[in-house]
């Protein structure tokens, strides 16, 4: 039951978060008054019972709560009070009630370009999804101990300058577009390979996502990279049913039964993808999008067109020269080439000091390997992959390879 009841709050934080802000001002303050609101419901919730408008009830728990702070802080004459001086009793009285507009003021109130890229991403990841310090340390492949300091300095970044909520107008998108995208994506490869949990997939994180990017299009209906990660990110989703078994296992992309992939997101993926590639400005999520397209057209997995899938992800490293892309890329060499042809870059890249931390290289060299008859160099990297305790999905996968090559 705790389980569940942390899921149903998590799955709400950024809305009331987006609300809180938007009634208080004041970020931080936001998030602790949604925070205390947690600790209560997680309280009251397991013998009174979850109330019909969960997400009311923590707003109006958190408004509560952030009122108290404020006339405790007004009585000590601190500067907290006075950066949250226009939440008052009149202005308290406000609509509390969620709106849409809320968690997108959210979003590019934390993606303001006064923050460094890096720090814009990590606190909307925190602030508006709600995601958690150790989450967003394994998205960047750092220590949680220094993503924490960057979260901390970056909100008093945006106290300290009174960044304003709310969504900036058009000719300000431009400068906080790149940070937006890069959320929405971050936050769906949370969901589409959960780092926590038993369950391979977050859904509520995959549909959290689609939404804001649903979002991000309709402020931005002619930008080909918003529609560009609508689409990758609906064309990845389409194979959620067929990416684990009914244990819970996962099941790699060339073993799914491709009757089970969702046609219609498919088809809504397909045209977005082609409308974002006619207005002639390509750009990374178009690039990712025609790469899983070039899934979701094969009718099978050997007639999947790796060469391009090849030729995709090398144009993709001139956007975005990371070892992450180029191990995404030796991983397509290899299935249009020959495992020896991928394992060669994986190989460097496993040299690499911060993908020593991904557990996903060593999973992947060792699926090369194994396929090269070296089954016990296989093992071996199976083994190191352990040790960096990846979710339990991926675990499980590790553990089941294991054993079929030990035999």
């Amino acid at each position: 039951m705790s389980a569940q009841l942390d899921q149903l709050i998590r799955s709400r934080w950024w809305a009331a978060v987006a609300t809180l802000c938007r009634l208080t001002g004041d970020l931080g303050a936001a998030e602790d008054a949604v925070q205390e609101a947690c600790v209560v419901a997680l309280e009251q919730w397991p013998s009174a019972g979850v109330p019909d408008n969960a997400l009311g009830w923590l707003i109006g728990v958190a408004r509560h709560k952030a009122l108290d702070r404020l006339r405790r802080e007004a009585v000590r004459g601190t500067k907290e009070a006075a950066s949250m001086r226009e939440f008052n009793e009149s202005g308290a009285e406000q609509d509390a009630s969620p709106r849409a507009a809320d968690t997108l003021s959210l979003m590019f109130l934390c993606c303001h370009p006064a923050l460094s890229l890096e720090a814009r991403v990590a606190l909307t990841l925190r602030s508006v999804c709600g995601l958690s310090t150790a989450e967003i340390a394994a998205a960047f492949l750092v220590p949680e101990a220094t993503m924490a300091k960057r979260l901390v300095r970056a909100k008093a970044k945006i106290r300290e300058a009174r960044i304003p909520f709310r969504v900036p107008g058009e000719d300000e998108l431009p400068d906080r577009l790149g940070a937006v995208l890069r959320v929405v994506y971050l936050v769906f490869t949370e969901g589409h390979m959960a780092s926590r949990g038993d369950a391979l997939v977050r859904g509520d994180l995959c549909d959290t996502a689609i939404w804001f990017a649903r979002g991000v299009v309709g402020l931005l209906p002619g930008e080909p990279e918003a529609m560009g990660l609508l689409a990758l990110l609906l064309l990845t989703d389409a194979r959620r049913a067929a990416r684990s078994d009914d244990l819970g296992e996962l099941v790699l992309l060339e073993e799914q039964d491709r009757r089970l992939w969702d046609a219609g997101m498919i088809a809504e993926g397909e045209a977005l993808l082609e409308a974002a590639l006619r207005k002639g400005r390509p750009g990374p999520y178009q690039l990712q999008a025609a790469v899983a397209a070039c899934h979701s057209t094969a009718s099978s997995a050997g007639r999947t067109d790796w060469r391009q899938i090849a030729l995709l992800y090398a144009e993709l490293i001139r956007y975005e020269p990371t070892p992450v892309v180029e191990a995404n890329r030796a991983v397509a060499l290899a299935m249009a080439e020959g495992p020896a042809a991928g394992l060669v870059i994986l190989d460097a890249l496993a040299r690499h000091p911060q993908l020593q931390r991904w557990a996903q290289l060593h999973i992947a060299r060792a699926e090369l390997l194994k396929r090269l008859g070296r089954n016990g160099e296989a093992i071996e990297v199976y083994t190191s992959a352990l040790k960096l305790e990846p979710a339990p999905a991926a675990r499980s996968f590790i553990v089941r390879r294991i054993r079929e090559l030990s035999r």
